[in-house]
Formats: C-alpha cells, structure tokens, sequence
C-alpha cells in the first residue's frame, strides 16, 4: 500500500484522535492504525477494540495513544525471508501488516487481500517479440497489449506478479515497444519499479537477461509475456528452494490415451503389453526461476534462449534443474484461435 499516512498517528496524540482516523478508514481494509514515536519507529498498533478495553480499564479518551495500544502487534522486517510468517498472518485473519526497516521504521503496509505474500525475487518479462502467427491484431500493436478482457495481456501477468509481492520487473521490449512503455510507465502508479531492457536487436527468450546489470535478489523469475496463467508463484518458489535447484521451469502435464494394446518387445520378442494405456508427458510453460548468478553464462547482447540455459545446467554435474507441474490454467496466445479462447476463458477462470 503505496499510502500509508491515514493508517499512522503519534503515540503522543489524544485517543480521541484516533477515533477519527479509525472511523473515516475505507471498510475494505483493516480498521488498524499503526504507532509512531517522535523518532519515527512504529511502537504499536491501535484498533477500536484497544480504545473500548482502555476506557473500560478506566483510562479516558483525552488520554495519549500511547496508553492504549497494542505493543505485541505483528509486522515483517524488510531484511527477513517472511514468506512463513506471512502464511501464518494469513491462516489468523490478519490482513494489514506492516514492513519495517532495520530501526523498526515504516517502509510500506502489506495489504494481505490485494498481494498476499512476498516473494524475494526481481522478475524479467519477454515482451519484445513480433507476434507475426496473430497478425494482423498485430501489425500495429504489440502482442503484449492485445486485450484480454478488460486488460492487455502483460498487464494480467504484471498483476500477478504484484499478488505475490514481487515489486521489482524488468521488462524487454522492441517490436512497437513505445505502447508498451507508454501504457506502463514506471510502474508507481501499481507501487512497483519496472524497468525497460530495449533490445536492439532480437535476442531470444532468455538473451535480454544479460543486459540486467544487477538485482537485489538471490533469484529471478522470468516468463514470456504471451502466457494467461494462475500459476502459485508462492507454490513454485517453494518447490524452487526446496529442491535447491538452480533453474527450475514450470512444465503443463501433457495425457497421451493410447487407443490400443501398446506391446514391449526386445527385438522381435513380446515380453508385455498394456491395454489402451495412458502416458504422461511435460512441456515447456514458459516460466521460469532461477539463480541470477547464473548469468555469468550469457554473453552480452547476445541471442540466447531458455533452453540454451537449460542445456547447460544439465551439463554441469554442481547444477540442479528441476520442473513444476503447473495444475492450473495456462494457456500460450500464440496463434488467433489461442487469442479467440482466451476470450472465452476470462469470463471463467479467476487469475
């Protein structure tokens, strides 16, 4: 929550002033205020149940703020890996946290009913492709900005990122990418940082993360910006961090019915068969994370794909790449029948 004042008083302030800061809240947050100090250290937290238990406890309301306030209330450091202690803030109902710095100063709010958690990764969006098999919706648009539903493309994946508090986008562009850069802008007004990587030339589906000089993350996440999705990104991190990976992709289950008998042989031998079995393949889904360190293997401005990076991870025995199943909805526009599902399917599902 990019606005924090209405949700902040000084501890020294009459409780009756809260009051007021209590009743004029929005009702789709939660009705908390937060304490600051004259040093400007968030001390604790106020809710109108704090004020009725003081009065009741024989305070009055021209007493200080600081008289009634809660100093056990829960918030988050900013130095910390928080992802657990916000599942638990999540499992008891609360949904107004605050992200304190090292000297317990407010950096921002955590509104857990818009971005329920906070993944520590930056993220790199591939967004600078022709789009020539949806043409002609593309010969004066960029695929990243065909609507779907009432938003363009790159902005459903933009969102989803901001759901699961990734704050830090870079975004390729090159193809018509002034309607790209001109719809998004810097991102404040989402209260993200995003950030342009402008190919000159095309430099395939991992290429442009060579043109990233640094990021404050172990790790990065990158997808193409042509996939509807709703994917757990929390689920994936996980799954990322778990397995100590150094690359691992999100893979679409792919069911294979065989028809018939399938018979085992050696040579000309039957040694089995299956009857009208069913096998299960995975695909590439376009989405990836990743140790940024590993971008020591790309060089500069070069054209390098995805899969390129996958081949050399599995070249190096210290490298670990492992695949997500990916259960939910996904879908890759990437011809005009994909485009014309999509449309169908918004109306649907819930991203």
């Amino acid at each position: 929550m990019s606005n924090s004042q209405p949700y902040v008083v000084n501890f020294n302030q009459e409780a009756r002033v809260a009051l007021r800061s209590l009743d004029i809240l929005p009702d789709n947050v939660s009705r908390t205020l937060f304490v600051m100090n004259d040093s400007e250290q968030i001390v604790g937290s106020l809710t109108d149940g704090d004020i009725r238990r003081g009065l009741l406890n024989g305070l009055e309301i021209s007493h200080s703020i600081a008289s009634f306030m809660n100093t056990s209330f829960k918030y988050l450091k900013n130095s910390n890996d928080n992802l657990d202690l916000i599942k638990s803030f999540r499992k008891a109902d609360l949904n107004l946290i605050p992200l304190l710095d090292d000297q317990y100063r407010l950096l921002e709010l955590l509104d857990l009913k818009r971005t329920i958690t906070m993944i520590p990764v930056a993220a790199l969006i591939m967004a600078g492709g022709r789009g020539e098999r949806l043409r002609p919706l593309t010969d004066f648009q960029p695929k990243p900005m065909l609507k779907i539903g009432e938003k363009p493309i790159i902005e459903h994946n933009i969102d989803r990122l901001i759901f699961y508090g990734i704050k830090d986008i870079f975004i390729s562009v090159k193809y018509l990418k002034e309607q790209i850069i001109n719809y998004l802008g810097d991102g404040s007004s989402k209260g993200i940082n995003i950030h342009y990587i402008e190919e000159t030339e095309a430099l395939g589906t991992l290429g442009a993360l060579s043109l990233i000089d640094e990021v404050n993350y172990e790790d990065i996440l990158i997808m193409n910006s042509d996939i509807l999705t709703n994917i757990d990104i929390e689920d994936f991190y996980r799954f990322f961090k778990e397995h100590n990976a150094s690359m691992a992709l999100a893979s679409i289950p792919y069911q294979v019915n065989i028809p018939y008998a399938v018979l085992e042989t050696v040579e000309h031998f039957v040694t089995a068969f299956k009857e009208k079995p069913s096998y299960t393949y995975y695909s590439n889904g376009g989405i990836y994370l990743m140790k940024f360190e590993l971008k020591r293997l790309l060089a500069k401005g070069c054209f390098f794909n995805a899969t390129d990076m996958m081949d050399l991870i599995i070249a190096e025995k210290n490298q670990i790449m492992v695949h997500y199943p990916l259960l939910g909805y996904w879908l890759d526009i990437g011809k005009y029948s994909d485009y014309t599902k999509a449309q169908e399917d918004i109306r649907h599902i819930k991203l």
